[in-house]
């Protein structure tokens, strides 16, 4: 009996594998396996590309430029800690926010394009 495709949230938050679920999706930080520990899943062919990149830069960039307007009219603090500041928040949570949403762009890439792929 086939088992019920993991859901988008859980493979993107937890970084599995698209099919099984269950399998790690990244061998380091942001490198993604060539299959799957688990089910054997070919992932050589899943390629996010630079969309993950685009998309936390897209929200991430918005999110930080608020919050600072939102420090400087609210506080007005020097210019010295705006720029100790900011990049102490943004490349960490940069960092975070890459993650899953690459493992989200595979999963999506794999839910949609398994049959062109001989999936």
């Amino acid at each position: 009996m086939a088992r019920p495709a993991p859901s988008l949230l859980h493979v993107a938050l937890a970084c599995r594998c698209p099919r099984c679920g269950q399998g790690r999706l990244f061998r380091n930080l942001l490198e993604v396996r060539d299959r799957c520990e688990v089910c054997d899943l070919d992932l050589r062919a899943h390629d996010a590309g630079d969309g993950a990149a685009v998309g936390v830069i897209l929200l991430l960039g918005a999110i930080v430029v608020g919050l600072a307007f939102w420090v400087e009219f609210r506080f007005a603090p020097p210019l010295w800690l705006h720029a100790v500041l900011w990049p102490v928040v943004t490349i960490p949570l940069a960092v975070l926010m890459m993650r899953p949403a690459k493992a989200a762009l595979i999963a999506l890439q794999f839910r949609h394009r398994a049959s062109e792929m001989g999936l």
